[in-house]
């Protein structure tokens, strides 16, 4: 691996070094800004190849899931590794079955997140009282973004549905965790990720949560009738299992959007087990075990 410190929590500074370091060896990658977050900091995504169409990978909606962008930067290098040198990754010559498709990855949804769960109050300079008083000191396991709004619950997709059944279970306001916002796409964050997949031509997504080793793929009459042949692969080269989302776990996420706005497959990948946040030394496993899984997915 040419990044350094992967296997250690990524706070903002860090993870712009990891970034700065991917785009200086392999001058493939791109890398776009597409937007801020609410305390200022760069949403980024990288982008390997041209073509027609791309796979979306989007991690990070949540602070406390921080080790999906060490896994999704892996997943970054491994690719452009493997197109540098032409060289079979999973035994898949990606050079040729890439041709036509591009790859985009959003290795942190949700900058601000992830850095009050790793560095605790001083992750949340600017937002501090605010971010304080819904954590009640527990940074660790904090999920909103700097406003208290779960960017996975912002998404315009059931949304009503789902704010409701927020409102039934005492989450009225911001919140460390589970508060939809007062409208859909209210927070930059979610409209960053709406505004991208508006402007590019994406097949499909993968959203990469933690934790479970589940994939969920479905959204109800809505879902796309590849979708399930799709995850069933996916499941069968991971080990990974096929499960349905219920209660606060249903509406508003970025998977649900992507297949009621655009009718293609969207997929909400929870990896690695264990009790959020979980520890970055387990990154290149809980990576390996994916690979195929993820690799796959570029290019179905």
């Amino acid at each position: 691996m040419i990044l350094k410190n992967i296997d250690t929590a990524l706070d903002y500074v860090k993870y712009c070094s990891a970034i700065k370091r991917l785009k200086e060896e392999f001058p493939l990658l791109q890398t776009e800004v597409i937007g801020k977050s609410v305390l200022g900091k760069n949403i980024y995504a990288l982008k390997i190849g041209k073509g027609y169409d791309s796979v979306l990978f989007a991690a990070a909606f949540h602070g406390s899931e921080h080790i999906t962008t060490n896994i999704s930067l892996m997943l970054c290098e491994k690719i452009c590794m493997s197109l540098l040198t032409d060289s079979p990754l999973c035994d898949i010559n990606l050079k040729r079955a890439l041709k036509g498709r591009g790859i985009i990855i959003l290795p942190r949804v949700n900058p601000d997140g992830c850095d009050i769960s790793i560095l605790g109050a001083a992750g949340a300079a600017g937002a501090d009282y605010l971010v304080r008083k819904l954590c009640e000191g527990d940074y660790k396991h904090y999920n909103a973004n700097a406003r208290g709004v779960d960017i996975n619950h912002n998404f315009p997709a059931g949304w009503e549905t789902l704010r409701a059944m927020e409102k039934s279970h005492g989450i009225l306001g911001p919140a460390a965790t589970r508060f939809g916002g007062f409208s859909p796409i209210s927070e930059p964050e979610t409209a960053a990720l709406v505004s991208l997949c508006r402007s590019e031509n994406i097949a499909h997504v993968l959203a990469l949560h933690t934790q479970g080793e589940v994939i969920y793929w479905n959204y109800g009459d809505k879902t796309p009738k590849k979708s399930q042949k799709m995850a069933e692969i996916m499941a069968a080269v991971s080990g990974y299992s096929l499960d349905v989302p219920v209660k606060l776990a249903t509406g508003g996420g970025f998977k649900d959007y992507f297949i009621e706005e655009f009718s293609r497959p969207g997929f909400t990948i929870e990896l690695g087990i264990g009790q959020n946040p979980l520890n970055e030394k387990n990154a290149g496993k809980i990576y390996k075990k994916a690979e195929e899984m993820l690799i796959l997915s570029a290019i179905m």
